[in-house]
């Protein structure tokens, strides 16, 4: 495999032609060639995806929920420009997929549809939770790959408190990190 380069603006960028021989691969053949490489944990556990099923290859771009406090998570964080997952959506480059660590709790929404067009129309190559989407029957409508545990209709802030853009994850029992490539696949 070719190494991933980086420049400031964009992050790592995955080399095309792996790109392109990794959206050809099953994730079975995927795993267990990781395997034999000595990486033992690469699938992300208990995913689904929304709508049509979507090969999904892109470097992972992060985004961390802690649990929510009610003193620090009035529904007024949205109006702020800083607040992690507004970053996460803006920021997140073309071609990567936004991997949220929503701690494997679908009781909250980890996004919805209005950030998920949002990600989609920025160039995102999708977006992946182990937690639940809310508008789920809007994102699985889309022509945007989107892999999630479960529908939730809360918003994130009555079970999630976003803190971290970019920093190592957990995902689906799967370390992530802003080096690191997500592939999901049925």
């Amino acid at each position: 495999m070719t190494e991933p380069t980086s420049t400031p603006a964009s992050g790592p960028r995955l080399d095309p032609l792996t790109h392109d021989r990794l959206r050809e691969v099953s994730t079975a053949t995927l795993t267990t060639v990781l395997f034999k490489h000595g990486f033992r944990n690469t699938f992300l556990q208990g995913l689904r995806p929304l709508g049509a099923t979507h090969r999904l290859v892109g470097p992972a771009y992060t985004l961390r929920y802690i649990p929510a406090r009610e003193d620090l998570d009035p529904l007024s964080v949205f109006e702020d420009r800083s607040h992690p997952q507004r970053v996460a959506i803006e920021q997140c480059p073309a071609g990567h997929v936004l991997v949220i660590d929503s701690r494997g709790d679908a009781l909250a929404a980890s996004a919805g549809n209005l950030l998920v067009t949002r990600l989609m129309k920025r160039g995102g190559a999708g977006i992946v939770t182990d937690g639940g989407f809310r508008d789920s029957p809007e994102i699985a409508a889309m022509d945007f790959p989107a892999w999630h545990v479960r529908p939730s209709a809360p918003t994130n802030l009555i079970r999630h408190h976003a803190v971290d853009v970019q920093l190592p994850i957990g995902c689906g029992g799967v370390a992530s990190g802003a080096d690191a490539y997500a592939k999901v696949r049925a």
